[in-house]
């Protein structure tokens, strides 16, 4: 082991003066005696444990390294093949092994169902917890809990959240042969919606539509994830489908988008995309502070458009790995040239920035959660 930074051995030391002035390395210090025998023992007190650090630093890298080598870690994807997490999750799999240490095999898996709480309850309950699974699904079904969902096993706050791929922007789209070219003509008549599963992002922006902006919906459940509704669009099945994020618009449904064949009628997000221009904002149409609140937990959750997380409770020196060399993948270029090849929006932050984000969005008083929870499901 090399010598650490900042810890010159004193044998290079000399005292000048009768012991009042010390020169080390050509640095002099004016001390006397007692002060300057303070100062050696601090001094090497703190070379020590400087040392102790380094060593333990290493001997934690080492063991990630040694972890993680001939390993395979599987990526679980809750929802269908061929959809925007499924794409985002198998482009990241390709890439994020080289920036672990030990250089593992990457593999996505599919687990869809109930619009990603089946692979949520699975991270959450039965993967292992030793760094080897990670997930990606909506985030709509990572906060079921706070909509009081009784089929959510986990709490959202307890995951190892790694990183997110892309600040997403949600839509609704509609077809071109439904004739409709404004959202205020859905304030008029009623328009037939297609929706994946109840805990769905196309299931809670449809109803958050109806209920909180007043636009007549008839939803009609089932379908398996936006490639469905997209067919089931140019089928004229339906006449749009909510949910559908803006970076699943530029790359699966692309030439529906340039064609004219689907447009996006209403954005939701934070603030506007200037990539929408034009197109109406839900916050348009917010008429309080208070309906601003219920915005944010209905649909602000969205902003975490592609979050990469991991089962509770991983061993730190991992979860740290992982959440490095998810940083590592998304500023790599090669990975930024596969992203912008299939046509999908980066706009990433780190495991550290998601984790308190989740926090805060549980810090919302009880009455306005409920209000927002009641929003974005069927009135009965």
């Amino acid at each position: 082991m090399g010598q650490v930074s900042g810890c010159p051995p004193f044998k290079g030391a000399r005292l000048l003066n009768g012991g009042g002035i010390i020169r080390v390395r050509g640095v002099v210090h004016r001390m006397n005696n007692s002060g300057e025998l303070m100062r050696r023992v601090f001094f090497r007190r703190g070379c020590a444990a400087a040392v102790l650090l380094t060593l333990s630093t290493t001997a934690s890298a080492d063991a990630v390294t040694d972890f993680y080598k001939d390993k395979t870690l599987s990526i679980v994807v809750g929802h269908e093949a061929g959809t925007g997490y499924d794409i985002y999750a198998r482009t990241l799999a390709r890439h994020i092994g080289q920036h672990i240490p030990g250089k593992p095999n990457v593999v996505p898996q599919n687990m869809p169902g109930a619009g990603g709480l089946n692979a949520a309850n699975w991270l959450y309950n039965v993967a292992p917890k030793d760094g080897l699974a990670m997930a990606m699904f909506a985030t709509e079904a990572a906060f079921q809990p706070l909509f009081g969902s009784k089929l959510a096993k986990f709490d959202p706050v307890k995951f190892s959240w790694i990183g997110n791929l892309d600040e997403s922007v949600a839509t609704c789209v509609v077809s071109e042969r439904s004739g409709i070219t404004s959202l205020e003509q859905m304030f008029q008549r009623e328009t037939l919606i297609g929706a994946t599963g109840a805990t769905s992002p196309t299931s809670s922006f449809a109803f958050g539509l109806a209920n909180f902006v007043g636009a007549k919906l008839k939803i009609v459940q089932g379908y398996k994830g936006s490639a469905d509704l997209k067919i089931a669009m140019q089928r004229g099945e339906i006449e749009g489908a909510c949910g559908v994020s803006l970076s699943t618009l530029k790359s699966q449904w692309r030439d529906d988008l340039q064609s004219g064949r689907a447009r996006p009628i209403i954005q939701f997000s934070l603030k506007k995309s200037p990539e929408l221009p034009g197109i109406a904002h839900v916050y348009d149409y917010a008429k309080s502070a208070e309906d601003r609140e219920l915005f944010d937990i209905a649909f602000g959750l969205h902003v975490l458009g592609r979050p990469v997380l991991a089962p509770p409770a991983l061993p730190a020196e991992r979860l740290r790995a992982l959440r490095e060399a998810f940083m590592k993948t998304v500023q790599n270029p090669e990975f930024i040239a596969d992203v912008e090849k299939l046509g999908l929006s980066l706009t990433p932050s780190s495991g550290e920035e998601v984790e308190p984000l989740v926090a805060r969005f549980f810090s919302y008083p009880a009455s306005t959660i409920e209000k927002a929870r009641a929003g974005v499901h069927p009135k009965h």
